[in-house]
């Protein structure tokens, strides 16, 4: 009869184990316009050789050899993106912690023991002396699932692990965007330090030359100190660069993880081989696939499954404890014959009023409110960072042109300027302006060079990566 009590309460269990009291989860729609913004400052047409984000990979996307050799130094390498992983384990072992309380724990014990009785409890002739043996195989406290209780703890918990999972992801394709800029950036440094160096000597020139002219009575001493004023400010523009370099090269090595060889440094802007161009697409395609808004929908999903686990807690709940064993006086006759022994223990607690149950299902309600506009203003950042990305590739170009030509104009004019004071037509004040022009227009150029090598990374970043980096962890219910 126990048996078929047994069973009968494991099928209902099977039968109901799927019951969930949470509200049917229905994606929000995505609270940004169905269009990129438009205006001057946009680009919105797709050049040719331009590519989908979601469809090309990074290494695709960096076609410099030394930058992705490493890309992939950090990508082994990096504690912070360690640190992500390690994240996901623990986030993967919680799940499977609450996962395992839908199923009984099934637990075998052995005891034994002797009992001195007084003589006044036992009868003439028996032995004061008991001895008691037992062995025992069963479940303890097992609670049947009807209502989905355990079940919607379970589901907050997978959905916790994949929004985990999301934000390594995100820390991955963070680490390939910083590694590429801090790259970039060095680049751009050590260029601007050869520029630097150049211009300290092109003026330390021109300083000579002024000295000579001092030397015969041409130049004034005024000349001579004026012409002392950029060797200076070069000479620490030289020390400066320096010191950025150094910067530079530190990150990156944190980046990696380790240092990075020699071999493997840009030399200048240059030398970098051109980044791919890629397309935004449509906002909802471009970005409900960003790790970032992935897991804030998972925390979403999560915060739903909460809710049916606190409406649950209003249904009974019914928890079984049994057992089955031997028991004998005689240690050698644990298992002789009519030694079986059993128990059944149901238990069925039915809530009447418990104001904590009710305040934990408003609590949820309100988790899910909480997750829902952070859902949706992560996607709202997300546009906008796409939106200002966009900006800067609409105009970027122009602003290079504007800048090789203000170049061109003051290089010019720094060559004229000399030739007049030479001939003692014009004072110096005409050259060491030319010359802070020509200094500060170059140095425009590199950072405009730079911002936008920057900003083809950024748009990469803000779009979610590539294909590549989402592959990998399309389905990590699958490590479950």
């Amino acid at each position: 009869m126990n048996k078929k009590i047994v069973f009968l309460l494991a099928g209902i269990g099977l039968i109901f184990g799927g019951c969930s009291l949470a509200p049917q989860y229905m994606q929000p729609r995505a609270p940004i316009p169905d269009n990129w913004p438009q205006g001057e400052a946009y680009n919105s047409t797709l050049e040719p050789g331009e590519e989908m984000v979601p469809e090309l990979g990074w290494q695709d996307f960096f076609a410099e050899p030394q930058l992705r050799q490493i890309i992939n130094i950090a990508l082994d390498s990096n504690r912070d993106l360690r640190l992500a992983a390690l994240n996901v384990e623990r986030a993967r072992a919680l799940y499977n912690i609450q996962r395992s309380e839908l199923f009984p724990s099934v637990n075998a014990s052995g005891a034994g023991g002797k009992q001195r009785l007084s003589a006044d409890l036992v009868g003439s002739g028996d032995s004061r002396t008991r001895e008691q043996y037992n062995i025992d195989l069963g479940i303890v406290a097992w609670e049947v699932d009807f209502f989905g209780h355990l079940r919607g703890l379970k589901d907050q918990a997978l959905e916790a692990y994949l929004a985990t999972e999301e934000a390594r992801r995100g820390a991955e394709i963070a680490l390939i965007a910083e590694t590429a800029r801090v790259y970039l950036t060095l680049a751009a440094d050590r260029e601007n330090l050869q520029l630097a160096r150049s211009t300290l000597e092109s003026r330390q020139s021109s300083y000579g030359l002024v000295r000579k002219l001092f030397d015969v009575g041409v130049a004034t001493d005024l000349d001579l100190q004026r012409a002392r004023i950029p060797v200076e400010t070069a000479r620490g523009d030289v020390a400066r660069f320096t010191q950025l370099v150094a910067q530079d090269r530190n990150a990156l090595d944190l980046l990696a993880g380790s240092p990075v060889p020699e071999e493997l440094l840009p030399t200048d802007l240059e030398s970098i081989s051109p980044l791919r161009d890629v397309s935004p697409g449509l906002p909802s395609e471009a970005l409900l696939g960003r790790p970032d808004i992935v897991a804030a929908e998972h925390r979403l999903k999560g915060a739903y499954a909460f809710i049916g686990a606190a409406r649950a807690a209003f249904f009974p709940r019914i928890a079984l404890t049994t057992a089955i064993g031997t028991a004998s006086d005689e240690l050698s006759g644990l298992f002789g014959s009519g030694t079986g022994t059993w128990s059944f223990t149901p238990q069925i607690v039915m809530p009447i009023f418990d104001a904590r149950t009710w305040a934990a299902y408003r609590v949820s309600r309100a988790d899910r409110e909480i997750a829902l506009n952070r859902y949706e203003k992560t996607i709202q950042t997300a546009f906008r960072e796409v939106a200002d990305a966009l900006a800067v590739q609409g105009t970027i170009d122009r602003q290079i042109t504007a800048q090789q030509s203000l170049v061109d104009a003051v290089t010019e004019t720094y060559r004229l300027s000399e030739q007049r004071y030479t001939k003692g037509v014009d004072s110096y004040l005409g050259v060491l302006d030319a010359q802070r022009l020509e200094f500060a227009a170059r140095q425009g150029l590199v950072s405009l060079r730079l911002a936008r090598l920057a900003n083809q990374v950024r748009m990469y970043a803000v779009l979610g990566g590539g294909a590549d980096a989402q592959a990998e962890l399309r389905k990590p219910e699958d490590k479950l």
